[in-house]
């Protein structure tokens, strides 16, 4: 294990980013960028990254940021990657300033995002890696991947006019 791992690794800093790290990879070249870059291609717009609301806060009361935020729409879309829906332990177990583990906060703040959004007049559309038959990484099919994001988007305006 590399001095910085160790670090990274004390910060509670989960393997998926310390892989990243360690591989020169960006936030620009991870599978959530990759999936917002499918839903503004949808679209026809840009979301703002990881934008912050006054009103969704976290246990410290700081603001919790979404993954993309469509202002146009009033739009949310969230991509769950797998430490979502299945443990990490590396990174789960991890405690938090709120006393409980990052896993256990993750499931919190999701139900949060779940709630506050919607009692603003914001849609979510929740997107999974297990959306595009996966099990882990994305094996990015463009096109593929495309009618995925379209699907999950139409399912939201189907919803939207079903109201």
């Amino acid at each position: 294990m590399t001095d910085l791992n160790k670090k990274l690794e004390e910060l509670g800093v989960g393997k998926n980013v310390q892989d990243m790290l360690n591989s020169g990879r960006s936030r620009k070249d991870s599978d959530e960028e990759y999936v917002i870059n499918l839903c503004d291609e949808a679209l026809g717009l840009t979301a703002s990254r990881q934008h912050c609301f006054d009103f969704l806060k976290g246990d410290t009361g700081r603001m919790l940021p979404v993954d993309a935020y469509y202002d146009e729409l009033k739009l949310v879309v969230e991509y769950n990657e797998r430490q979502h829906t299945e443990a990490v332990p590396l990174f789960d177990n991890k405690p938090t300033v709120s006393g409980v583990s990052r896993g256990e906060q993750r499931r919190i703040y999701d139900e949060r995002r779940r709630t506050v959004l919607p009692q603003h007049g914001i849609s979510l559309v929740t997107i999974s890696y297990s959306d595009f038959g996966t099990s882990k990484k994305l094996l990015r099919n463009h096109d593929k991947d495309l009618e995925v994001v379209k699907e999950k988007l139409y399912n939201r305006k189907q919803k939207l006019a079903d109201e």
